[in-house]
Formats: C-alpha cells, sequence, structure tokens
C-alpha cells in the first residue's frame, strides 16, 4: 500500500480499526506529540551517548509505539485492541520507570533543586533529552484532553518518563 492514500485530504484521519475522526480530534494531536516525542529521542539515540543510554532510549521508545496505539484506538475499540493482542502501556512499564527514577535519586545522587536551564551543562544530549520531556509533557496534558479511562496509564507512564527524562538530562549519562 502507498503511503499517499490521499484520504486525509479533506481533513480526516484514521483511528485504528477504521474510525474516521478529523485530524484536530484530540486523539491525533496525543498520537502527534507522542511521535514527535519519539522523534526527539531518535536523535538521541543516534547521537554521543553511552551504549547504556541508547539501550534505555530503545527501551522507552518501543514502549511508545505501544502507548500510540492505545491512544490512537477509539474507546468503542479498546476490546478490539486487546484481542487483536497489540501492545499497549502497562504499570510494569509505569513501575519501570519508577524503578529508574529512584535509582537516579538514590544511587546517583541527582536531585530535583529547583528549574534548571536546559542545555546549561553543555551536553548536546542533555539538551534534547530536555525537548524530549517537554514534547512529553505536552503528550501528557493532551491526553488529559480526551475522556477515556482506558489511557490512565499511558497518563501515568507520560508523567512518569517526563520525571525520568529531566534525571537523565541531568545525569552524567547525557553528558
Amino acid at each position: 500500500m502507498s503511503i499517499c492514500t490521499k484520504r486525509g485530504d479533506e481533513g480526516q484521519t484514521d483511528l485504528m480499526f477504521g474510525k474516521r475522526v478529523p485530524k484536530t480530534h484530540a486523539r491525533v494531536e496525543a498520537c502527534g506529540a507522542a511521535d514527535e516525542l519519539n522523534s526527539v529521542l531518535g536523535i538521541i539515540r543516534n547521537s554521543n551517548v553511552s551504549t547504556e543510554m541508547k539501550q534505555w532510549v530503545d527501551e522507552v521508545q518501543k514502549r511508545l509505539v505501544g502507548l500510540m496505539g492505545v491512544i490512537a484506538t477509539h474507546e468503542d475499540d479498546h476490546g478490539k485492541y486487546a484481542k487483536a493482542g497489540y501492545t499497549g502501556i502497562d504499570p510494569e512499564d509505569v513501575a519501570w520507570l519508577e524503578v529508574l527514577i529512584t535509582e537516579a535519586e538514590t544511587e546517583k545522587g541527582i536531585k530535583f533543586k529547583g528549574w534548571a536551564r536546559p542545555g546549561e551543562a553543555g551536553a548536546m544530549a542533555g539538551a534534547y533529552l530536555d525537548l524530549a520531556r517537554t514534547v512529553c509533557r505536552r503528550a501528557e496534558r493532551s491526553l488529559w484532553s480526551i475522556d477515556d479511562d482506558f489511557l490512565a496509564t499511558a497518563r501515568l507512564f507520560l508523567n512518569r518518563l517526563s520525571d525520568s527524562l529531566w534525571l537523565v538530562a541531568r545525569g552524567r549519562e547525557s553528558s
């Protein structure tokens, strides 16, 4: 199938399982923010960072693909999503980030001490991590505009991810 379907020429797009919505729909906006976040993380993964950082970013990106699937599924189709066997975002994904946060704060001694200027440490990867954090926050905010309890874990994941990105940007890994 060609990427050029022309189905969006009138301002509509498909959600998963064929529901059509305006391109300005809250789900489309949220998916776009998550996609943008994934793109910024791709820049980080392909820059001068440690192997450990590349692996962590890759794991986050894998989870973001599942998150985008959850967001792009209309509330009427959640059963279809689960039955189709797609990967989503689970409480275990949130817990994974919470472990990272705890390790960064306790073992690496990275603490929130107030507002930090993005890029002030002089590391390009750190500046991109801050950019990723701001996009992540926008994605999280956009999820709150969708009245769908199925997105609760996705909201938590993005909240913890933005915290993780803040800590990682300040850690030794990003320099």
